[in-house]
């Protein structure tokens, strides 16, 4: 365990964070399954959420005024103290056990399970992995886990940088195959719908003049439900997936993701098309 004249910066900013539980509930509108459906010109589902797409459920709200610079809340009960806070989306597990149907009053128990600290060539990063217990009308449903990751970059670090991948690597193989284009649009109505004003998503000049990106970066939260595409156009019913993102994706772009089925499990990996893998997923069907 690091003293505190040897711990790092993030070290020192979680030594006494304690963050709460959090318990948040609200019905789900079938409008919001539409909608999402709308988005990838999709049909939409009939009586209960696919898997993940509580997201479009599950929404907080924050003021305008608690806003900090990069789009995210300044603070929140989740939001590690760190210094100069970035944060990039990591991946996730979620399990199902029974149908989110239509209608139902979907609660969540929400807390944070694990913090990791980690060096790596881009420096310290912090791991905050965030769990949520969910039930609908009282009866216990799905568990999902998200890992996020943060970094410390106070005023006046220099912005770390990223090329736009050179384009000529093959695309994802598989059986089962589905491709989404990416623009400002898209990505601005998917912000929207998620009520995330994560600037990366729709600012430009903040994204490559302050987080070094190339271009604005397709959600994290996208790649994994695009995943999710795949059992669900083939009417394959889903009991788990863990996925991981592994870079990110830019506008504009093609968006490829593609599996084959095997037995019960599926290995889904998505990429824009041309670059390196964006996100790996294991599902587990039924």
């Amino acid at each position: 365990m690091p003293t505190p004249d040897t711990e790092g910066i993030l070290a020192a900013a979680l030594r006494d964070w304690r963050p709460p539980i959090l318990e948040s509930a609200r019905r789900v509108d079938p409008w919001q399954s539409a909608a999402f459906a709308a988005l990838l010109d999709a049909p939409a589902p009939a009586d209960e959420l696919p898997p993940l797409w509580h997201w479009f459920t599950l929404i907080e709200h924050p003021a305008q005024a608690e806003i900090g610079e990069d789009g995210h809340p300044a603070d929140g009960p989740f939001l590690p103290p760190i210094p100069g806070r970035r944060r990039m989306f990591a991946g996730g597990r979620f399990e199902q056990w029974a149908p989110i149907p239509h209608g139902c009053e979907l609660s969540a128990r929400s807390a944070v399970a694990e913090v990791n600290l980690k060096t790596g060539r881009t420096g310290e990063m912090a791991f905050v992995t965030v769990r949520h217990e969910l039930a609908a009308d009282g009866e216990p449903v799905a568990r999902e886990e998200q890992d996020i990751v943060y970094r410390s970059e106070p005023a006046g670090t220099p912005p770390r940088t990223m090329p736009r991948p050179d384009g000529d690597e093959p695309e994802p193989a598989g059986a089962w195959r589905r491709s989404l284009v990416t623009d400002p649009v898209l990505l601005a109505r998917f912000s929207g719908l998620t009520y995330n004003g994560h600037r990366i998503h729709y600012d430009r000049p903040y994204v490559t003049g302050v987080e070094g990106y190339p271009d604005l970066v397709v959600h994290g939260p996208l790649l994994a439900l695009l995943a999710l595409e795949l059992p669900r156009v083939h009417d394959a019913r889903v009991r788990s997936i863990s996925y991981r993102l592994v870079r990110p994706a830019f506008v504009p772009a093609t968006v490829v993701a593609a599996g084959s089925r095997d037995g019960d499990e599926l290995e889904v990996t998505v990429a824009a098309q041309g670059a390196t893998p964006s996100l790996t997923a294991s599902i587990h069907l039924v």
